[in-house]
């Protein structure tokens, strides 16, 4: 039976985007356990959640009462890294179970509950080799964790973490055996704090979500057109310009240690990418001499992007090689990701010297000039004990032993990267700045040739439109399929071709997302990810992800991350204290997908100025995923199938949203800032009144026509938006958002004789 609307929302904001679920606000009072022995098993309906799900697991849906105290039993040394994590644990579990501390001190009369931690041999971490697999039990009485290294004891404590949960009587821990291994070793997140700084708590906030999912690779790509972000003393121009404001925008060389230093407590590598030759116009800004274009246009902000280094010019390489080398100092992971992406040709044929280099030297094209670059700069990190990571443009150049590709142009280049022996992280897929829900994500396996490949062809690029058909309208609740009928039928991996894909990485670009949006963009969507890059893939089907997903949003916005409130934040810097009309909207609309709302983007693609996107708008706070427009569209399907007793529910959603439209067309009137909405206001009013006279409410006469013009235009705004193809020469609709209730209200009209 689908969760009723009663039992699922009313105790919620309207925004429907809880930082505590109905049974944890409740429920959330202080344990208060009996000085005696453990009370007997309480009767759970489920199996406890788990993101991600573990390789192998048992659970008979018991649930113990969980004493107010722990007693940590080191069976093996209490390394240094182990104590930091375990006191973490503890600050959670007390926020978890509503304690206003840690767990109480040893010598209380409580029985406590006994964790031991015992782990086969020390080995440093992190590193690249990582020995994370575990297992854990847990009884009435006590849970034992045990590790082939200290690493993966950090991956159980994650785990019993989700174990515990806050029941009407208090806290209990949910009966489990768990063997459990990651399926593939590099699981990670990339941030761009480029294009918008993401000061040093933002990211520190990041590896605590991280560390509770169980990824362990952060991406750092820190320079780029924008801005250059780290600390240079060789070079210290760099970070010089760019801040009118008068606060620093860059991190300092302390701060960079500081964030190494905190992710590897939590078995996390830090990669920083520095990308050259291509997006170097922030370099380019401080050392114009390295150009490939004089004098450097800084007019346009197309050529934010495009602006590309001379890599003909001695100085150039000598530049590049001795910055890298200051970098390489303060990260000490031995990956060094070099960037290679998208150079625009232009930059090195308009310049009649570096031409005459290639005739020269007798390099066929640009991407010959590359290759020689690239090697050049490779061997030099080689040289200083890195291995090197490029985007999968760097295929062209002969790279040294090791090197590692970053596939984000499609399957084709997955595959040229493996048959030509080398390890490989799938991106392309989870770019999280495309704005798509969290299952249309999920659902595409790192190992898949065969989807999405038109549409990563055709976000890689970077001039004139994409040229395939639209993709079509989602036909019911379920995400829309993203193979476009114009992918390549590539052959899959052979067995040591999908040997060389070492993991997958979620990737968000941050053209149009700053500090305030970070959490909002990123999480709960890379928990999906990070459970579709640890767990075996059969598990990982996307029917049971939306109610597990909904209890980890609310777990990681009880332990710190900030998805939730950067939401209504956003909501209440637009409209103070008159947020609840806006609250009702975003609660049955998501922004358009697919780059549609960069603007920047699509005015470069069709070579138009260039203009800086103002944030801010409800479609910035608008979130991919929406819980209730999602339980409303799983009721109706449910109802349409003949669960006649959730008409009640539907009738009720759909009053909320059909009477929405006058109150927040009075809160637009108070609030400018409100008014980008009120074309999708009317359009979520004209849908819910369709719903509803589907449903026998409030008919009257041209209701059936009045209904289907409502649904056409929210499917067309749908479709406007449905593949990056398609985004490149079709109207959005006004304020960039669109309908997500719109797929339950097709099942509506289409079995709208029921009674």
């Amino acid at each position: 039976m689908i969760r009723s609307f009663l039992s699922g929302v009313t105790c919620l904001s309207l925004l429907c985007l809880p930082s505590v679920s109905c049974a944890q606000a409740q429920a959330a009072t202080p344990i208060t356990q009996a000085d005696t022995a453990p009370a007997a098993p309480l009767n759970a309906a489920a199996p406890p959640v788990l993101m991600p799900l573990p390789s192998s697991m048992q659970s008979d849906g018991a649930a113990f009462p969980l004493p107010s105290r722990l007693d940590i039993r080191w069976d093996s040394p209490a390394t240094p890294a182990l104590r930091q994590a375990v006191r973490r644990f503890e600050r959670r579990l007390a926020v978890l179970t509503a304690q206003d501390g840690t767990a109480n001190p040893r010598g209380t009369a409580s029985v406590p509950y006994v964790v031991h931690i015992h782990y086969r041999q020390d080995a440093p971490f992190p590193r690249r080799a990582m020995r994370e697999e575990y297992s854990l039990r847990t009884t009435a009485t006590e849970a034992r964790l045990d590790a082939q290294e200290p690493v993966g004891i950090l991956r159980a404590l994650a785990t019993l973490l989700q174990l515990v949960r806050l029941e009407a009587s208090g806290p209990v821990i949910a009966q489990a055996t768990v063997t459990d291994s990651p399926r593939f070793v590099w699981r990670g997140l990339m941030i761009d704090t480029s294009r918008h700084f993401m000061p040093l708590p933002a990211l520190l906030r990041q590896l605590d979500g991280m560390e509770m999912v169980k990824l362990n690779v952060l991406h750092l790509h820190l320079s780029d057109g924008t801005a250059f972000r780290v600390e240079s003393r060789l070079y210290p121009r760099l970070t010089r310009s760019g801040n009118a404001n008068g606060t620093r925008d860059f991190y300092t060389q302390a701060e960079i240690g500081q964030l190494v230093r905190a992710a590897a407590e939590r078995g996390i590598r830090v990669v920083p990418e520095f990308d050259t030759p291509g997006h170097t116009f922030a370099i380019l800004r401080a050392y114009p001499a390295l150009a490939a274009q004089h004098p450097l246009n800084t007019t346009d902000r197309a050529e934010i992007n495009s602006a590309a280094m001379d890599p003909t010019n001695p100085a150039t390489l000598f530049f590049v090689n001795t910055l890298y080398a200051e970098m390489a100092h303060l990260f000490p992971d031995p990956v060094f990701h070099i960037g290679g992406d998208e150079v625009v040709a232009k930059q090195w044929l308009q310049n009649p010297h570096i031409t005459a280099y290639m005739k020269r030297h007798r390099l066929a094209d640009t991407a010959a000039l590359q290759a020689s670059f690239s090697k050049q700069v490779a061997q030099a990190l080689h040289a200083h004990g890195k291995t090197v990571m490029g985007w999968d443009e760097i295929l062209a150049a002969d790279l040294p032993p090791g090197t590692l590709i970053e596939s984000w142009r499609g399957p084709a280049h997955t595959l040229d990267a493996t048959r030509a022996g080398y390890d490989t992280i799938i991106s392309g897929p989870y770019y999280l700045d495309r704005l798509l829900p969290a299952r249309a994500y999920y659902e595409t396996d790192p190992l898949d040739t065969r989807k999405d490949a038109a549409e990563a062809a055709a976000a890689a690029q970077t001039t004139g439109p994409g040229g395939t058909a639209p993709a079509p309208l989602e036909p019911s609740a379920t995400p829309p399929d993203t193979t476009q009928a114009g992918d390549p039928l590539l052959p899959p991996l052979s067995t040591e071709q999908a040997a060389h894909v070492l993991g997958a990485e979620a990737a968000l670009w941050t053209e149009v997302i700053d500090e305030t949006m970070l959490d909002a963009r990123l999480w709960p969507r890379t928990a999906a990810l990070a459970e579709r890059f640890w767990s075996p893939a059969a598990l990982c089907k996307g029917d049971t992800l939306s109610p597990r997903l909904a209890v980890i949003r609310d777990r990681l916005d009880l332990l710190g991350l900030r998805a939730t409130q950067q939401t209504l934040e956003g909501l209440q810097r637009m409209a103070p204290g008159e947020t609840g009309a806006a609250q009702v909207l975003l609660s049955a609309v998501s922004p358009v997908r697919n780059y549609a709302h960069n603007h920047e983007f699509l005015q470069i693609r069709h070579k138009e100025t260039a203009t800086e996107q103002p944030l801010g708008t409800l479609a910035d706070s608008a979130t991919p995923d929406t819980p209730l427009a999602d339980l409303f569209n799983d009721e109706a399907a449910a109802f349409v199938g003949g669960e006649i007793a959730l008409k009640p529910d539907l009738i009720r959603m759909l009053t909320l949203w059909a009477q929405n439209d006058e109150a927040f067309q009075r809160a637009a009137a108070h609030h400018p800032a409100l008014a980008t909405g009120l074309g999708a206001s009317a359009e979520l009013a004209a849908l819910a009144r369709a719903g509803l006279a589907a449903l026998g409410q409030g008919r009257a006469p041209g209701w059936r026509e009045q209904a289907r013009a409502a649904l056409d235009t929210a499917q067309a705004d749908i479709a406007a938006s449905a593949s990056i193809h398609v985004v490149t020469h079709a109207r959005q609709p006004a304020g960039d958002l669109i309908q997500r209730i719109a797929p339950g209200i097709a099942l509506l009209l289409a079995g709208q004789d029921r009674p």
